[in-house]
């Protein structure tokens, strides 16, 4: 499995929040879509409230006589059609799901990076959140 995965993993199995995220949570995939991820849309072809877990570029971590060991960002951005409320308490519920848990071997823990509010994806016309954490782990 893959940190994505991981990731995903851990999500999903949170009731409260696929309770929010009726959408779904996707890992894997460039973008959400009615394409790519078609459960992301209800009959309308509108938006639900849903999640997509992207990495980032991995850096060297520095740890005491251990020579593989990197810092790999997870980024989740979370999309609804109006407002924010849902993804707003979506977004809590992973800060703490994830921010310092170890969720997989191999893994010191997730660090909390930076979270953006009251974004925009003008290609899916929605309101977007993201969270980033870091993820210092054995590569």
């Amino acid at each position: 499995m893959t940190l994505a995965d991981d990731v995903k993993t851990v999500l999903t199995n949170n009731a409260p929040l696929m309770a929010i995220l009726t959408g779904g949570v996707y890992a894997g995939v460039e973008e959400i879509s009615r394409q790519n991820t078609p459960g992301a849309f209800d009959h309308n072809k509108e938006i639900r409230p849903c999640a997509l877990i992207k990495l980032g570029t991995e850096v060297p971590f520095r740890a005491a006589g251990i020579t593989n060991a990197v810092q790999s960002p997870v980024t989740v951005y979370f999309y609804q059609r109006l407002g924010y409320a849902e993804i707003a308490e979506a977004e809590e519920i992973v800060f703490d799901l994830l921010n310092d848990a170890k969720i997989s071997d191999g893994m010191w823990r997730m660090e909390f990076d930076i979270v953006n509010f009251n974004l925009r994806d003008t290609a899916l016309d929605c309101a977007m959140i993201s969270i980033r954490l870091t993820a210092k782990r054995l590569r």
